[in-house]
């Protein structure tokens, strides 16, 4: 039922979006659950799996294999095979999950430290590409590194981001800086000949990694604690919506 349900939820999502959900349901519902009808697995027969999940740590991933499992019985519940979706009497039977905030930097004059020394990056072009655009155009590392060549308008200066790619699936039209279009021009000459701005280290039929992405910061001498790829986005956030 699981896998059932999964073969059509992945239809239109990115591959490593649907990686994590598989991953989630393989390592920790299906060594449990796997071999149950999922019409007499019981409320408390789920939660048992889900704490044992909460106790080394992990209340996100707790919530995470909740929302999916609820999923999945909706799923059995359309198609005629259970009667209930168990889940629902399972609500704040969970550890609140605690969201941190992604690490940025929040003071302009470390922000200007931070772009100087990604322009002085002497590892991989691609790398120090993908980190000088992302400053200018405050998206998802998600977003930047699926960009492909064919999304790009060098005459309208425009990055057009189909609806499927995004968050809240709607088109997303970002605009190119002057600098932006410099930076595209001189990547054009590393990857042009390919599908994505920004392919992967070994291959270039996927994208580039957010690990290699985050080594790239760390190279340049930022920790975990004061930046990271998804740190731009925040930047952006924060100091073009300075409070009053």
């Amino acid at each position: 039922m699981a896998r059932e349900w999964f073969e059509r939820k992945k239809v239109g999502k990115k591959e490593n979006c649907t990686g994590r959900i598989m991953g989630r349901l393989k390592n920790d519902l299906f060594p449990v659950l796997s071999d149950r009808p999922i019409s007499v697995i019981t409320a408390p027969e789920l939660l048992a799996v889900l704490r044992k999940i909460e106790s080394r740590g992990a209340a996100d991933a707790a919530h995470r294999c909740l929302q999916y499992s609820s999923q999945i019985f909706r799923y059995g519940i359309s198609t005629g095979r259970v009667s209930h979706d168990i889940t629902a009497d399972l609500r704040g039977a969970l550890i609140p999950a605690v969201h941190s905030h992604f690490s940025t930097l929040t003071d302009p004059k470390k922000v200007g430290e931070l772009l100087r020394v990604i322009d002085s990056y002497t590892g991989n072009p691609i790398v120090r590409l993908a980190l000088k655009m992302a400053p200018y155009v405050f998206v998802r590392p998600g977003e930047l590194r699926y960009a492909e060549w064919s999304e790009i308008d060098f005459e309208s200066a425009t990055w057009k981001i189909p609806a499927e790619k995004m968050k809240m699936k709607q088109v997303h039209l970002v605009p190119l800086a002057s600098q932006v279009i410099e930076i595209l021009t001189e990547l054009r000459c590393y990857t042009g000949k390919g599908r994505y701005l920004f392919p992967g280290m070994r291959t270039n039929v996927r994208p580039i990694s957010d690990m290699t992405l985050l080594g790239g910061l760390r190279r340049l001498g930022f920790s975990k604690d004061e930046m990271t790829v998804h740190g731009f986005r925040s930047i952006a956030s924060t100091l073009l919506n300075p409070t009053k």
